[in-house]
């Protein structure tokens, strides 16, 4: 591990991070071997605002992972939710069975950032939404369930230079005008701010990640991961049961 860390960090100081990402892909590889040996629930986070690097993150994360044992499912705003009962329900349906990770690109903060900014959420129910979140957060530290949370910043002169270059492309997904909210939207910020000081609870802390860099962005949220799965898998096989003798 120590040998590994040394190369990430050597790689990173030279400017060149291909080498970087390639060997913590394959570190995270590794890493997920006693996951799934030893059925342990992941749930990984991909918060913050468009143009933010979480995509290019999220296709280092992919190429790391065994495919067989991940599921990402992306977050948007939904007009159907309240014929689905709780505003939770859709994201208990996804949750990890045991050795498996979910990945949600965008997830339940949704609620308590765009969708409050937007006016989608009413701002006299925020507390309790802040409530039911550190609620079912510690639900899955209870199950055993490794939590982490990424929330990748971006400067406003970044992301509009980045979403300027996807209008460009009429094949890359284009965000409604009513739906976008620049990163430093002063509501947005407000909300943010709230965010951080009522969900970043010691079960699940939140990790910050500097999207300005889209590599340095991946490097920074892949050695969270990894310090994240270092620490909470077993370090050793699952011990297995030998068949009785028969006298």
């Amino acid at each position: 591990m120590v040998e590994r860390e040394a190369r990430f960090t050597g790689a990173s100081s030279a400017g060149d991070l291909g080498p970087a990402l390639t060997a913590l892909r394959e570190h995270l590889g590794e890493l997920q071997l006693p996951q799934i040996a030893h059925g342990r629930r992941a749930i990984i986070l991909f918060e913050g605002p468009q143009g933010a690097s979480k995509k290019f993150a999220l296709k280092q994360l992919a190429a790391a992972f065994d495919p067989c044992h991940v599921g990402v499912y992306p977050t948007a705003y939904d007009r159907r939710e309240a014929n689905e009962g709780h505003w939770l329900a859709r994201f208990w349906r996804q949750l990890p069975v045991a050795g498996n990770t979910t990945i949600f690109f965008r997830s339940w903060y949704r609620r308590v950032l765009d969708d409050r900014v937007l006016g989608r959420t009413a701002e006299e129910s925020i507390n309790r939404v802040f409530d039911e979140i550190n609620e079912f957060e510690a639900q899955q530290r209870d199950y055993g369930t490794l939590l982490v949370k990424l929330y990748f910043d971006v400067s406003a002169d970044v992301q509009e230079q980045r979403l300027a270059q996807r209008r460009q492309n009429r094949w890359r997904t284009r965000v409604a005008v009513d739906d976008f909210i620049r990163a430093d939207d002063p509501a947005y910020q407000h909300a943010l701010t709230e965010l951080r000081s009522n969900t970043d609870t010691r079960w699940s802390p939140w990790r910050t990640i500097d999207g300005d860099d889209e590599q340095q962005a991946a490097l920074a949220a892949l050695e969270a991961i990894a310090d994240a799965w270092s620490k909470a898998m077993p370090a050793e096989p699952p011990q297995l049961v030998s068949a009785p003798r028969v006298a």
